[in-house]
């Protein structure tokens, strides 16, 4: 395959990048929807493959959302044939309802999907490794939903160019991007994509960002999106150092519980940090914990006149007695 038009070199590039930090025999894996950006990289891992010492494949998802899914999936799987990766194996999703709503599930589920399936491909090679075709108009809308939501710094921070997910790194090698990089790839590699229904819906939150951050673009000029992506860039940066010092801030679990000084102490933005890990470690889900939630475990350090119990998401409790606080679960008597 070769990368004629200068969209191919540009999405070839970024998978380079992957490919020579592993070492040889491993399997890279595209995670493919058949979209274009999933199929902009998987043309992008077949043409840079033969150059690199590893096996290069795909994983094709069926989320199972619309009433096609399975030949959609399929197709995506033929096309990733075609270009020359391999081994191609199609996934079923399974999602299923959650408090946090539709895109949220389908993306937990398409995670869970994607670590297990590369776990299994990648028994026989000393690495595996997942790339995901995520591109900076995707990182733009994500730091637009993070303003939106009034979120920290780390929501701010949008997409990291590497996850690892129940073992399984995940890398967005395309996230330096823009999304009509994809669209002249795929049409300069002959790949048809697929347009998702669900990505004109306006019921979905990321459907209405994307409107938003054309119609911003429109009126304060071209570069928005690339502006957004490097503040995530620089939060990201600031809020990877702040979680690396509230981890070794965290006390260690006491009966007795922690006392109040020793949280009182640190400096507000590494303590919600710390109030956050605290709570997580107590039992709290992750995703359903707000910042409201830390906000009011620290008014009983900074702010307290003996109010009650806080009830918190995992059914937890949290107090302040005798100058130490308590976190744990609720019981018979709570």
């Amino acid at each position: 395959m070769g990368a004629g038009h200068p969209a191919q070199a540009d999405c070839r590039r970024g998978v380079r990048a992957v490919l020579e930090g592993l070492p040889p025999g491993s399997l890279a894996l595209a995670a493919v929807s058949g979209g274009t950006d999933s199929l902009a990289l998987a043309g992008a891992l077949a043409a840079e493959g033969p150059a690199h010492d590893v096996t290069v494949g795909a994983i094709v998802v069926d989320h199972g959302l619309q009433p096609d899914s399975a030949d959609t999936a399929l197709l995506a799987a033929q096309q990733c044939g075609d270009v020359g990766l391999a081994p191609v194996a199609i996934v079923q999703a399974v999602v299923t309802s959650s408090g946090g709503g539709l895109e949220a599930a389908a993306r937990e589920a398409r995670y869970a999907a994607l670590a297990d399936t590369a776990a299994a491909m990648g028994e026989e090679h000393p690495a595996v490794v997942v790339l995901l075709g995520h591109t900076r108009d995707d990182q733009a809308e994500q730091v637009l939903l993070g303003l939106a939501r009034g979120s920290g710094a780390r929501s701010l921070a949008g997409m990291a160019p590497l996850v690892v997910r129940e073992g399984v790194p995940f890398v967005r090698p395309l996230l330096h991007l823009p999304r009509t990089t994809t669209e002249q790839a795929c049409a300069a590699w002959g790949l048809v994509p697929w347009e998702d229904p669900m990505n004109a819906d306006r019921a979905f939150t990321r459907v209405r960002a994307r409107e938003a951050l054309a119609a911003l673009e429109a009126d304060l000029g071209p570069g928005l999106a690339e502006a957004l992506t490097r503040s995530a860039d620089l939060l990201r940066d600031d809020a990877d150092l702040l979680d690396d010092l509230a981890g070794r801030a965290v006390p260690d679990d006491d009966p007795a519980g922690l006392p109040v000084t020793d949280l009182t102490e640190l400096a507000p933005a590494l303590r919600s940090r710390v109030w956050r890990r605290l709570l997580v470690r107590a039992g709290a889900p992750a995703g359903a914990l707000t910042a409201q939630h830390v906000a009011e475990c620290d008014r009983l350090l900074v702010d307290w006149h003996g109010q009650g119990p806080l009830h918190l998401p995992g059914d937890l409790r949290v107090r302040r007695a005798d100058g130490r606080v308590h976190i744990g679960r609720a019981t018979g008597g709570q």
